[in-house]
């Protein structure tokens, strides 16, 4: 009898956790949305030609040649696997099932694959060219999204991303001008962007001020002070104070010639050496140190780490401090890897996409940094699509980073949850 009771209420217990489980159909909607799209516009609508894709590069050691597709027939074929996916994303919520991350990784790099194939009809389309620019419009957001990353998981919503992009941007271009070592101006960046972290951190810990208003008024502060100055005193002066030198790419041997990968990864300037460093250092330090146990437990759950002699709010500043020397540091690219000069606001909203990265992310720096590639691919493929004579209105690729943000932000994240006391102050 009592077997019987125990068997009875372990199945009933199995029954009750079954139930308690929360089903997500944002990814399969999302993904659904997507397909039935592909389907309609490559499918219905799509166009005849054949799509020829570049693969390498002069310079490779391995020429391998270029791939050409019949642009109809591929589309087709493509939007079919997109709704397979999508189906195959439906049935494991269903079942109460997770969905996969490569799933989604899968889909989008069909989707991109479908879209190029049917908006490059009749033309060429150089990979290595469309990835190279892609990684070099998302080296801000990288930085700038792994700031946004330090700063919520120690319990700090770091909204004035935007504003330590662009005191980064305008003060190293400066320094670097003044002093002719580009180098000097990647220090000055950063201090630049701590600086401006120093009055969030100031501002949101110790006088508990909303996290949101702060940074929000640091961003409006920031863009109005350089603008300013850059009217009154950069373009009078552009040659003494804003003629700054760039880094040169540096080819590394032999991993350089790798076909793809070589020319987009490994022929870059040491700003970008640099973000791979911080990413791998970020990513162990915030996982497998004692540091960045300490930073995460303040991020959830501050009255315990004060109770084992955490000094909560001091690590909060710091850390917030080090989020914005790290931004600074992105802000820099600009200026000395990039454009070469300062121009006004010319962050574009960078910081903004970077705070998307962050939460499309889910508050992890490798998930964070995929997020910012992803949008960055998103920038550079306007200018591509612009330059081979896409069908695609240009006011649609002019906004197609952010449509993209917007989409993986409320589609694509599926359940996700910020650190517990991400954005609230502590009060020992």
């Amino acid at each position: 009898m009592s077997t019987s009771v125990a068997t009875s209420s372990t199945s009933g217990s199995k029954v009750a956790l079954e139930k308690t489980v929360v089903k997500s159909w944002k990814t399969p909607i999302a993904l659904g949305f997507f397909a039935l799209v592909s389907v309609v516009l490559f499918g219905v609508f799509g166009r005849s030609g054949v799509t020829q894709f570049r693969v390498s590069t002069s310079a490779d050691l391995i020429q391998i040649p270029d791939m050409f597709v019949p642009s109809d027939l591929t589309c087709w074929v493509l939007a079919i696997v997109m709704v397979a996916l999508a189906a195959f994303a439906a049935w494991r919520v269903k079942v109460a099932a997770k969905v996969p991350l490569w799933l989604t990784i899968v889909f989008a790099i069909v989707f991109v694959f479908a879209f190029l194939t049917w908006a490059a009809a009749g033309a060429l389309i150089p990979i290595p060219g469309l990835l190279i620019g892609a990684v070099s419009l998302s080296v801000p957001l990288i930085f700038g999204a792994l700031s946004g990353v330090i700063c919520e998981r120690t319990g700090v919503v770091n909204i004035a991303i935007e504003g330590q992009l662009l005191a980064g941007a305008f003060t190293s271009a400066i320094v670097a001008s003044v002093t002719k070592q580009p180098f000097a101006g990647l220090i000055a960046a950063m201090v630049a962007g701590m600086l401006v972290s120093f009055v969030l951190a100031a501002f949101a810990i110790k006088y508990l001020v909303d996290q949101i208003i702060v940074g929000v008024v640091l961003n409006v502060l920031v863009s109005g002070l350089t603008g300013f100055l850059f009217s009154k005193v950069l373009s009078p002066n552009e040659q003494l104070l804003n003629h700054p030198p760039r880094f040169d790419r540096i080819d590394i041997p032999v991993l350089g010639q790798i076909p793809i990968i070589g020319p987009v990864l490994f022929n870059q300037t040491i700003i970008v050496y640099i973000m791979y460093l911080t990413i791998a250092v970020v990513a162990f330090a915030l996982f497998r140190t004692r540091w960045g146990l300490r930073t995460r437990s303040i991020g959830e759950y501050p009255q315990a780490a004060d109770t084992v002699g955490i000094k909560v709010n001091t690590t909060r500043f710091w850390n917030v401090s080090l989020g914005g020397a790290i931004a600074g540091f992105g802000g820099a690219y600009f200026t000395l890897g990039s454009v070469g000069l300062f121009t006004k606001d010319m962050t574009a909203g960078a910081g903004f996409i970077a705070l998307a990265a962050v939460i499309f992310g889910r508050w992890d720096p490798i998930r964070a940094t995929l997020a910012g590639l992803l949008f960055g691919f998103a920038t550079n493929l306007q200018s591509v699509l612009g330059v081979i004579g896409s069908p695609v209105p240009s006011q649609f690729m002019l906004m197609l980073p952010y449509v993209v943000t917007i989409f993986a932000v409320a589609g694509l994240v599926g359940m996700s949850r910020p650190p517990a006391a991400d954005g609230k102050p502590y009060i020992k």
